[in-house]
């Protein structure tokens, strides 16, 4: 019987060895074999050896196996490097490369610069990208109260809870000079990019998001500064306190009555 390396030559080592293993596993567990006809089965090694080869034990066979199916390079095993790791391919020496100039992400190409951006240029703009609606200052109101006022206050006079608590920096109002003149895109690009020791908020407040902030922000300067022609027409001043139909148990809120129109009428 010719060994198997000689019947296979182009058959590698490892899967010869296996296909020893079985037929000798086989025959060697046939039911009815006798010990002559068992006596005439190769042994694995003697078959991958020839009839001459040294005898080796059936663990280093194993191990053989064993090493030698784990030299494969299939794309589930590739070389790849620990992310931040060291690389001395790469000039710089870092394996985590930056993005190639011009690279868009799928569904962020930002076309519309304004937008993002809050600049005409290099110059902050002056108006919304969007028209300013009730649903857009509900929005402003709910973000600034959320990631402003704990510094800027609900009013935005620099008094909030951080500073009043022995921050060493108290934030400047809204109210003052330059702030009341600075066009709405000042304050987008603020948010985006920091200011001094305040950090940015690009990250936990989207772009639409900031221009809500923006024009809530221009809501409570007009709030703190406006005048009696500010005030719209028929509108009294200073208006009359609310009438409550039920003023709640503190569990539930308290239900405010209609308002009345110049007729007498309820809306």
């Amino acid at each position: 019987m010719l060994p198997l390396r000689e019947q296979y030559p182009k058959v590698p080592h490892s899967k010869i060895a296996l296909f020893a293993i079985l037929e000798w596993g086989f025959f060697s567990n046939r039911a009815g074999t006798s010990d002559r006809k068992l006596s005439r089965v190769p042994h694995p090694c003697r078959v991958l050896c020839g009839k001459g080869g040294k005898l080796v034990s059936l663990t280093l066979l194993c191990l053989a196996i064993l090493s030698t199916s784990a030299c494969r390079l299939d794309m589930h095993i590739q070389p790849r490097y620990n992310p931040l790791a060291k690389s001395d391919f790469f000039p710089d020496q870092r394996a985590a490369r930056p993005l190639v100039d011009g690279t868009v992400a799928r569904g962020d190409e930002r076309a519309d610069t304004y937008f993002y951006t809050g600049k005409i240029g290099n110059e902050p703009g002056a108006f919304m990208p969007f028209a300013v609606t009730k649903e857009v200052m509900d929005r402003g109101r709910q973000r600034y109260n959320i990631y402003c006022s704990p510094c800027h206050s609900e009013l935005g006079d620099g008094n909030g809870i951080i500073p009043s608590r022995g921050f060493r920096k108290k934030p400047p109002s809204y109210h003052i000079d330059r702030l009341m003149k600075a066009p709405v895109g000042y304050f987008f690009d603020v948010m985006t990019n920091g200011y001094g020791i305040m950090q940015d908020y690009s990250s936990q407040v989207s772009p639409y998001d900031r221009w809500c902030i923006a024009a809530y922000i221009r809501a409570l300067q007009l709030s703190q500064n406006a005048t009696m022609a500010d005030v719209p027409k028929g509108q009294e001043i200073p208006s009359k306190a609310p009438t409550f139909i039920d003023h709640g148990t503190g569990a539930t809120l308290p239900r405010e009555a209609p308002a009345e129109t110049g007729k007498g009428e309820k809306e």
